[in-house]
């Protein structure tokens, strides 16, 4: 027997996806995989900079126990980042470190949330759904649009804010690569002041979660903004998601770090303190050096920049090329992240087998037996299984295997009835 708890988990869409990919690549086949939301390190490796400072710290033998709440140098190293590229003034002692985002979040999600509480997020978005089943919260989805590029708007959100303990956003939005635009952010936050005043002190605050991880990663006039740069009051209510997994390619890396209220970043250094998902020793030291080597980091990020955008616009030139010639398909233009929304109209059409396509899933796997290419449904992000929009993530596959997916993507839809 089990607890309740792991008796309920429910399994990941994508893993199941990985799964069917990874056996069609034992059977020999190749293909154009755009499910996860990782880089293959031999297209974009990590800043040489840092992966030559993380050797140097392990030979220096920089492999004990690092302090509970990051070393002192890498927290003053993100203080002086966050300033500098976001207006954003946090001491280092309300800034924590740990092993990627994962842990920052579910953290987060324990040191603000007693069980019954209700949370809100927005259908699609990663994984809050699991976070609010593993803290024990009332979770509450908020569905979004593609006219809006799936970003929620205030509108959306105001019904659902009395006696919410937390609001979970993220921007540039992991699935669908979109941002908010500073408008919608400034009337959520007008929206969380607003509903903190009416509530009074014997009650909890509503708080706000709010995932930056993919904030280095903009296209174009895209401008990423955040709560407290926008509304000064909001400093009270935000805890920030943040790291270098994703702006340096640094996944496996595992550095992040997160920041907000002193009083909050100490309960969840407490609560990570029992868990031990500290960055390691060696990787913290080799990220606080090279974060202070700004031209650096500056160079690495225009040239991955430039390096992911291509892809991904070859991607969504490519799906607005299918649409133009008749085919029910449709994308929205990249603005940030590595990710590609893409729609693929095909639910009720029947495949040359005689199968009906029932739902975005079976879109999905149909696509990687006859066009060799893998999506994730936004169904796995929370969305009904009706939703026909994926996310295309172009961080593991190679500029010319997207361009030599198209040609096998437009056969593939031709024969769908």
């Amino acid at each position: 027997m089990v607890s309740q708890l792991a008796k309920t988990l429910k399994g990941s869409e994508i893993i199941k996806i990985g799964n069917e990919i990874n056996e069609r690549k034992r059977q020999g086949e190749k293909i154009a995989n755009l499910t996860i939301g990782d880089f293959d390190p031999s297209i974009y490796p990590i800043p040489h900079q840092l992966k030559e400072g993380i050797i140097e710290q392990y030979v220096a033998n920089q492999t004990n126990y690092p302090p509970a709440d990051g070393i002192a140098a890498l927290r003053g190293s993100v203080s002086e980042l966050v300033q500098e590229r976001y207006q954003l003034d946090y001491t280092p002692n309300q800034i924590l470190i740990a092993a990627g985002s994962r842990p920052l979040i579910y953290s987060a999600y324990l040191a603000l949330i007693d069980p019954g509480d209700k949370v809100i997020y927005t259908a699609p978005s990663w994984n809050n759904n699991h976070y609010c089943h593993l803290s024990g919260a009332h979770g509450v989805a908020v569905s979004t649009s593609a006219e809006n590029n799936f970003m929620p708007t205030a509108e959306e959100i105001k019904p659902h804010l009395k006696e919410a303990t937390l609001l979970a956003l993220c921007s540039p939005l992991n699935p669908s690569g979109t941002m908010f635009g500073k408008q919608d952010l400034e009337d959520i936050c007008d929206l969380i002041i607003e509903e903190n005043g009416r509530r009074g002190a014997d009650e909890k605050p509503l708080y706000l979660l709010y995932d930056q991880i993919y904030a280095l990663l903009t296209f174009g006039q895209n401008k990423h903004h955040n709560p407290v740069t926008l509304r000064p009051e909001m400093k009270q209510y935000t805890v920030y998601i943040d790291g270098a997994s994703k702006c340096f390619a640094a996944t496996g890396v595992r550095v992040g770090w997160g920041f907000g209220p002193e009083n909050l970043i100490a309960k969840m250094r407490a609560i990570l303190s029992h868990v031990g998902a500290w960055a390691p020793k060696a990787e913290q030291v080799a990220m606080a050096q090279f974060l202070t080597q700004k031209q650096d980091v500056d160079v690495y990020l225009t040239s991955f920049k430039k390096k992911i955008q291509a892809s991904l616009d070859a991607l969504y030139l490519g799906i607005q090329q299918l649409k133009s010639e008749g085919f029910f398909v449709d994308a929205i233009s990249p603005m940030g992240a590595i990710y590609l929304t893409v729609q693929v109209d095909y639910i009720g059409k029947s495949t040359p087998d005689g199968d009906l396509l029932k739902t975005s899933s079976d879109i999905n796997f149909y696509l990687i037996k006859e066009a060799k290419l893998a999506l994730v449904p936004f169904s796995a992000f929370g969305t009904d299984e009706g939703v026909n929009w994926f996310r295309a993530s172009v961080g593991g596959c190679a500029h010319e295997d997207i361009v030599l997916m198209l040609p096998r993507l437009k056969r593939a839809l031709q024969k769908l009835g």
